[in-house]
């Protein structure tokens, strides 16, 4: 089977002939390829390069145009701060909404109007057009808590849900419609599965997901599935206190970090439910040795059972070992 066969069959219920293998690789895979930071988040043909160079090293099934978070808000005007060699960054002490009466008068930007979130989508249009080794080919958007901090500033929009609950539920209104429309641009270009990350709702506790964040992820997972894509659902952090309202959103995968519990993510969101993770990125797959890497994976996978991705709790860390990214490719290849 090719990579995106294996994975689509996955999440179809169908036999596969291993499991898939689908980590993140962003700053890892800039360095695969000798690549500032800075070029592969903002040059979509480096991030190409690197992430169809890292692909095959590996043997992942797929590719991803995952970078940062902050290409919508960049769209949306915000001041995003940028490094030659990590990650842009919003600038939180100048937020775009720092006045929350300036969200009536911001306008969803266009996808395609030359930005970075147009960036984003010449890169899905060229995976399409330079994958022949049959990757499963994945686009990403912000989810409405982790955009509306981007916009808002985390610590404001932290207290905006005790503050000014309606603001809190127009912001994420409007950032639903913007992600569907970046999501739209992107599936057109070719992605199979769009991610979402909304690392912010790890911050929240159950009664604020439940009232605040889990409504509009379900608007955008659901607004996905009608668009005829796959969905991924990446929250980083610990989000053991909303496993339940995870489960369901629908969500063709969902990525745990390493501070979650594999096997009580299973209990909670039941067999059919396909998880990926969730060893710990630094500790063990970065600092760890061959073995401890492949007992973490064994382990991660015992809990899970059937229905699991390999992968790791969250991005692979750069200046990881060859030899322990490679540990993770056998594991599934072998099982």
């Amino acid at each position: 089977m090719m990579g995106r066969e294996r994975v689509l069959a996955l999440i179809d219920g169908e036999q596969v002939d291993h499991l898939p293998f689908m980590p993140i690789t962003m700053m890892f895979a800039a360095d695969q390829i000798g690549a500032s930071y800075l070029d592969y988040a903002t040059d979509h043909t480096v991030l190409v390069a690197a992430q169809l160079h890292t692909a095959e090293a590996f043997d992942f099934d797929y590719v991803s145009c995952i970078s940062d978070p902050a290409r919508e808000a960049a769209d949306c005007g915000a001041t995003v701060v940028y490094f030659d060699d990590q990650p842009p960054a919003i600038d939180e002490l100048h937020a775009r909404l720092a006045d929350k009466s300036a969200l009536i008068k911001l306008a969803i930007p266009d996808p395609l109007a030359g930005g970075r979130m147009y960036d984003r989508v010449r890169a899905a249009a060229l995976f399409k057009e330079r994958d022949h080794g049959g990757r499963l080919i994945e686009g990403w958007v912000e989810g409405p808590c982790a955009e509306g901090a981007d916009l808002r500033g985390i610590n404001t929009l932290m207290t905006d849900f005790y503050d000014d609950p309606a603001f809190v539920h127009d912001l994420f209104a409007f950032n639903v419609e913007m992600g569907l429309r970046f999501a739209r641009a992107q599936v057109d270009a070719g992605v199979d599965i769009i991610g979402i990350g909304d690392a912010a709702a790890c911050l929240v506790g159950p009664q604020i997901y439940d009232e605040f964040v889990y409504a509009y992820e379900k608007q955008l997972v659901d607004g996905l599935h009608a668009m005829g894509t796959k969905v991924r659902l990446h929250i980083c952090g610990n989000t053991t206190a909303i496993l339940a309202g995870m489960g369901r959103l629908g969500c063709d995968i969902v990525d745990l970090d390493s501070m979650v519990s594999m096997a009580q993510a299973r209990d909670v969101m039941g067999p059919h439910q396909v998880l990926l993770g969730n060893m710990d990125p630094v500790r063990v797959l970065r600092n760890g040795g061959f073995d401890e890497v492949q007992n973490s994976l064994s382990d991660c996978h015992t809990q899970v059972g059937a229905r699991y991705i390999v992968g790791a709790g969250c991005e692979v860390p750069r200046a990881t070992p060859r030899e322990n990214v490679d540990c993770l490719g056998q594991y599934a290849r072998s099982h």
